[in-house]
Order: C-alpha cells, then structure tokens, then sequence
C-alpha cells in the first residue's frame, strides 16, 4: 500500500507541474503556444516565397520603376510580419495576467515599432529621387548625407520609441547625452571640425566625386568619395589617400575637371644658321598648322601665340602657345603627338634642323710660335737588327784592359802594406 501511495503522490506531483510549470502556466498552454509560433514561421516561409514573388512579378509588369525598387526595399520587413503575428497569438492564447501580461504587451508593441520603422527605413532609398531637385543646389554627395541623416533620424526615433513603450524616459538620457556630448566635444574638435569642413566643401562645390584634382603640397587624383570626415583620393599610381576634410578645406584646390580647354606650351629651338626667311616659313607653318585643325581652339576663343620669342646659348627659340578642345588627357596627349611630327616636317622642310647644347672652341694663334702642321707617320717595316763585329770586339777588348788595370791596382795596395816581396826585389 505504502508504493501505491507513493505512485500516486509522484502522479499528483507531475500534474502539479504540468498545470503550474512556469509562473503559474500550464506546460501544456506553453506547448501549444510554441506550436502557435511555429506555424506562423513556417507560414512564412509560404508567405515570402508565393505572396511576396508575386507582388515582385506584378511590380514588373509596370513601366514604372518605382514600384520595384519599393518592393524590393519592403520585402525584408514584410518577411518579418508573420513572426511578429506569431508572437502575439501566442501570447494571447496563453491569456497572461500581471507583470507577464505587460511584458508580452510591450513585447508585442515593440516588434510592430521594429517592423514599422525598419520599413521607413528601406524607404529612404527607393524615394530619394524627390530629392533630384535638390541636386541643382547640392553636390549629389551633399545629398548622399541627406539620406544617411534621414535614415539616422528613422533609427534614432524608432529606439526612442521602444524605449519609451518599455517605461524608459527618454528626455533624461538625451539631457546626459548633452552634457556628455558637450565633454565629448572638448576632446573630439578636429572630429568637428573636420565634419564641417566636408559641408563647406559641399555647399561650395569645391569638386564632386570622379573629378581630377590637386591639393597642393598634399596629393594629387581622382576623388572617389566624401565622407564625414575625410575625402578618399585615389593616386594615378592607384594608392588610396585619404585625406581630413579640414586640411582640403585650408588648402589651395586645383580643379582639373573643371578646365574649359587644356593647354600646349612649347619652346622650339633651331639652330644659329637658320636665316630669317627660314624663321618666317617656320613660324607661318606651325601658326597654319593650328588653325587648320579642328582640335585647336581658335584665336577667338582662346589666346594662340607662335612667336620668335628669345636668343638662347645655343638656339634661336620659337614660342608656342595654343589651347585644345579636349581636356582628356589621353586625347591631348594624342593632339600634341600630332603636333610634333607637324612641327618636325615644317622644320626641315624649311632646310634648317632643331638645336640641342653645344660648344664651339676658336682658336686664333698659339703663343710664341704659329701652329705647327699636323702630319701623320708614314708606315715603317721592321728590320732585323744584324751585329756588328767590329764594335763587338772593341767592346771586349776595352772590357779586357778595363780587368788589367783593377788587378795592378790591387797588387799596388797590398805592396803598401805588405812590403815587397821576392819577385819584385829579383826585378
């Protein structure tokens, strides 16, 4: 009797806490509250693959362009909406009561504040042609920060508000985060700085993104972006620069882009024997030259000189100064290719030639004596040397009486003193 009454208190027991499982809730509601969400998310991978692909399909069917971007740009929150169902059907069948039936309130408010406002701000994007009129007044990258401040200000606003449905107070935090944003500031100026540096350069349309500039003493590119605080410049060698928006802002700005014509600025030398009639014909065919081609712009519109500007220490220069059409550098790179072999048949056709540095050296008189003829040597044969004997003999005997002389010499020495010896005294 004692284990059946211990089968049935444990029995009690298991009832106990399926009915009371979790805060007073039935582990058997919470199942089917589980099984609510499920289906809601499985439904939604029906819903994102029929409803939604349909609407795609009716978008393109439309000329307007609008509608497929607003689609597109909505699909990902809609693909939300049946998990954010799921959730309050789930928790309205378990009819939650107190401090659980506020929480699942404020859940349930909080996922619709997110699917809300995650869809303004895919909207931003699709409806930021209402702002080409601005463009006229604005760089496109002044208003390429528009659209980040608008969407910032949709995510700033969507956290306030769930914040403020869970009982937090917002007023409060944004009055600490102005005392915290004013000691911020005392640290990050040139961060500010910087910021308002790029709005000048915005506003006074400095250059925009793809133009060709220079900052003097800095870099020298194609800019690709302008940000918040810096401007990215990419180098003709490829090397990214990224530059601080105040120092473009300080510095002097060649605008390349923005030139009307691109100009050709020469300095041709001839040689000393060119006479003047040469010069003329010279200088007449180059000046024709231009004009009769359509890549130069003519004296009318831009300043054209081909001109005897200078004697140089070995040339006589010929000034050239016109402008192109083009302001690509490949093409006027080609017009001035063009330009030379032009100038260079003019040039000897004229029967002159171009100059390079020389020296030339006078000699007048050598001191003393005048300059002696220069003439070279005329080829010799060798010839074997033959000995002569009689120079050979002489040579010997001479060596001979030279040896005769050393020896009597010697003897005389040791007679001094030695004393003389018995030969001597026979002698």
């Amino acid at each position: 009797m004692a284990g059946i009454d211990s089968l049935a208190e444990f029995w009690a027991l298991v009832r106990d806490v399926w009915t009371y499982g979790v805060g007073g809730i039935s582990l058997g509601d919470i199942l089917i509250a589980l099984t609510i969400l499920f289906v809601f998310l499985v439904f939604r991978q029906f819903f994102s693959r029929f409803v939604l692909r349909r609407v795609e399909v009716l978008a393109e069917r439309t000329d307007n362009r609008l509608d497929d971007t607003i689609a597109t740009a909505l699909a990902a929150p809609i693909r939300f909406v049946p998990a954010v169902m799921g959730v309050f059907f789930a928790t309205e069948y378990l009819a939650l009561t107190g401090t659980a039936q506020e929480i699942a309130t404020s859940l349930n408010r909080s996922l619709i504040v997110l699917v809300l406002f995650w869809g303004f701000y895919r909207m931003v994007d699709p409806l930021s042609f209402l702002l080409s009129r601005v463009e006229r007044v604005f760089t496109s990258a002044m208003v390429e920060w528009l659209i980040k401040a608008i969407k910032l200000i949709i995510a700033m606003i969507g956290v306030a508000t769930v914040l403020e449905i869970w009982g937090i107070q917002v007023a409060p935090i944004i009055a600490g985060l102005g005392l915290f944003g004013v000691a911020v500031a005392l640290g990050a100026q040139d961060l500010f700085k910087n910021l308002i540096a790029g709005i000048l350069i915005l506003t006074e349309k400095r250059f925009a993104i793809g133009e060709w500039i220079r900052v003097d003493g800095v870099v020298e590119g194609t800019v690709e972006s302008i940000g918040f605080r810096s401007t990215f410049i990419r180098r003709f060698d490829k090397a990214p620069v990224f530059v601080p928006n105040a120092q473009l802002s300080d510095s002097a700005v060649t605008n390349f882009s923005r030139m009307t014509h691109r100009r050709i600025y020469w300095m041709i030398g001839v040689e000393y024997r060119t006479t003047i009639p040469q010069l003329k014909e010279i200088r007449d065919g180059i000046e024709a030259y231009i004009l009769s081609q359509p890549d130069f712009v003519p004296p009318e519109r831009a300043t054209m000189f081909v001109r005897i500007d200078s004697f140089n220490a070995s040339s006589i220069d010929i000034m050239l100064y016109c402008f192109t059409h083009t302001t690509v550098w490949g093409e006027w790179l080609s017009i001035k290719e063009k330009l030379a072999y032009a100038i260079k048949d003019i040039v000897e056709g004229a029967g002159t030639g171009f100059a390079f540095p020389s020296q030339s050296v006078y000699i007048e008189t050598v001191p003393g004596e005048a300059p002696e003829a220069f003439n070279p040597p005329a080829a010799k044969t060798p010839v074997a040397k033959k000995a002569e004997p009689k120079k050979v003999e002489a040579k010997k005997a001479g060596s001979k009486r030279i040896s005769a002389k050393r020896a009597a010499a010697r003897r005389a020495q040791r007679k001094v003193q030695d004393g003389p010896s018995e030969d001597d005294e026979e002698v």
